[in-house]
Formats: structure tokens, C-alpha cells, sequence
């Protein structure tokens, strides 16, 4: 597996070539490119060797070397489920998806509920805008297949390996449950947004509460899913009606607790990468690039787009999630 910045003409040579890759970066450089087999997302954020950065004259094209057989699909929001009907035995799926889009809302609530996409590993992120643009220009993905860009829908990359690769996927979060003594958050819908919590058996107005206790809202809810921590980041509290929105779904029956602080953002987050990046796929959270000022900080050799939200099988938040080949 490759990682690397590329001119257009020089991404471009490689698709003609057969290259199988993913790409990300801005929508007017994605829009060159000639039908092959890959798929896009938009970005202008990226995790580089020295830092992050902003890129907005190259794409950023991880290409997947020794693969036996490789297929573009597109799903739209009906047809999730069916992510699972392009997966190639002993092999593994990228899917990009946009942000704000009904695909990416209908991913987000109904995933976990998907039993067929935990058949194998299924990693990618949503697309996204530079902060300045939002709702200005929307984000997209782009079908290798065809070069046209899709505004709602997802994209895959279905890929075979050689007998015997193994593929490993893992995420990378800093945060630990903790916050305020271990005081848990429980809720009554599933949804991007809510207005009630309720808290240790008390249900309260979740912004007010957030307010009133002087939550530091950079922080996550975080959930344990069998043993493995979860986010949800909070995207805005909306104290005159009441509201709290988030990044990701909040889920009924889960029980969250906020984060414990973190002192060092971008130290922790180094830290706690461990093996090299070098040769793995991997995305991480514009959250993660905000509040641990990534820009110019080094964090390791993991390299990649800066995305609205990373998929390993689900939909994470404040995140990095991480695909690793090898070969028989």
C-alpha cells in the first residue's frame, strides 16, 4: 500500500494505468480525473509527514498494490444494506459517503443494525469542505467508475486480495469514559440532535444541563460497545431552544459518560498511535485537527484526509481509524 501526494496528471497516469486507489482532496482536482478503478472524497485537510496541512494543489491518493480483483459500486440510502453484496472473499471494502447528506444520516442510525456489513472489514470516512465553505459548497464523493461526482450516495471500493493476505482494521481514540465522577447520559431517540437526557435517573434539558455544569463541549459522550469506546461529538448547544446537536448519532438504551480531560490533545494523540503508519490506510477526524491544533504538529506517520467522520464498520467521531495489509 502506497501514500502520496500527486499532481492531477500524475493521479491520472496512474488510474489510465489500472491503479487501484482511493483519493481525496479538493472537488475541481477530483472532477479531472478519467473513469478507473477508484473512488473519492472531497478534503482539503490532510494529516502529512510533517503535519497537518492544508492542500488544496494535489490529491492525496493511497493506492492498494498486489490486488487480485477490484470493483466500484454505488449505493444510495435505500440500499446500505447492500454494501455487503460487493464484498470479494478473503478481501475488504472502502466506502466513502458525504457529509450532511440523507445517505450519510441513514449510515449513521442504521449501521449498527447491519449485520452483513461485519462480514469483513469495511473502513472509510466522510467527505467534507473547508470549515470557511460550509454552506457554500457541498460536499462530495466521486465514482471511480464513471468520474461523476455524487452528492448523496455512497461510494465502494470492493477489493480481492491474494490467498492468505490478512487484513487488520483497529481505530485509535484518546478518550476514556470518566468525566464528573462517572455520571452517565442515557436517551429516548436515536438522532443526530436532542433535547432531553437523562441523567442518573433524572431527565433534564441536555443544553441547559451542558450550560449550567460548564461542560467543556470538545470533550465526546463516549459509550462502551463491547469493549470498545465509541464517540459522539457534540456539534453545537443550542441554549435559547433547547437543543443539542451532534456529530453522530446518539442511540436509545446506550449508555454514555462524557470524557475525562485531556491535557495534551495532540500529545496523547501521538502517544497512543503505536505501530508505524507507514503502508496503512488511515483517516482522521477534523475534530481531532481542530481541537488538537494539528496544523504543523507532527503526530506520528500516519498519513491521510482530514474527515467529517470515519467509518470502521460504523460511524466514529474524534477518531482515527486504521487498515493494515499483509501479505501471505
Amino acid at each position: 500500500m502506497k501514500n502520496e501526494f500527486l499532481t492531477v496528471a500524475e493521479a491520472s497516469a496512474r488510474i489510465a494505468a489500472g491503479d487501484v486507489m482511493t483519493v481525496a482532496g479538493d472537488a475541481d482536482l477530483l472532477a479531472q480525473l478519467p473513469a478507473g478503478k477508484w473512488i473519492g472524497g472531497t478534503s482539503v485537510y490532510f494529516v502529512t509527514e510533517t503535519g497537518g496541512a492544508i492542500v488544496r494543489d494535489k490529491v492525496f491518493c493511497t493506492t492498494f498494490e498486489d490486488v487480485v480483483d477490484a470493483e466500484v459500486r454505488q449505493q444510495d440510502a435505500s440500499s446500505l444494506n447492500d454494501i455487503a453484496g460487493g464484498y470479494k472473499a478473503g478481501g475488504f471494502t472502502v466506502v466513502l459517503i458525504p457529509a450532511f447528506s440523507n445517505t450519510h444520516t441513514t449510515f449513521a442510525e442504521a449501521a449498527p443494525s447491519m449485520g452483513a456489513l461485519f462480514a469483513q472489514p469495511l473502513v472509510g470516512w466522510i467527505s467534507g469542505v473547508h470549515l470557511d465553505e460550509l454552506g457554500t459548497a457541498k460536499p462530495m464523493v466521486f465514482n471511480g467508475a464513471t468520474a461523476i461526482a455524487v452528492e448523496d450516495g455512497a461510494v465502494c471500493l470492493h477489493i480481492a486480495l491474494p490467498a492468505g493476505a490478512k487484513v487488520n482494521t483497529d481505530i485509535v481514540n484518546i478518550f476514556d469514559q470518566g468525566h464528573n465522577a462517572g455520571t452517565t447520559f442515557t436517551f429516548q431517540e436515536k438522532g443526530f440532535a436532542a433535547t432531553t437526557a437523562v441523567v442518573e435517573g433524572r431527565e433534564v434539558n441536555f443544553a441547559q444541563y451542558l450550560t449550567e455544569n460548564n461542560i467543556d463541549t470538545r470533550l465526546p459522550l463516549v459509550a462502551n460497545y463491547a469493549g470498545a469506546l465509541v464517540n459522539v461529538a457534540v456539534q453545537a448547544v443550542d441554549t435559547d431552544n433547547g437543543n443539542v446537536a451532534f456529530y453522530a448519532p446518539v442511540m436509545p438504551g446506550v449508555e454514555y459518560q462524557l470524557a475525562a480531560p485531556i491535557s495534551d490533545y495532540a500529545g496523547t494523540f501521538a502517544a497512543n498511535l503505536g505501530d508505524s503508519g507507514v503502508g496503512q490506510y488511515s483517516c482522521n477526524c477534523i475534530l481531532n485537527y481542530l481541537y488538537g491544533e494539528l496544523e504543523g504538529k507532527s503526530t506520528g506517520t500516519f498519513t491521510g484526509p482530514v474527515t467529517f467522520g470515519e467509518i470502521a464498520y460504523i460511524l466514529l467521531n474524534q477518531t482515527l481509524v486504521k487498515l493494515d495489509i499483509q501479505a501471505a
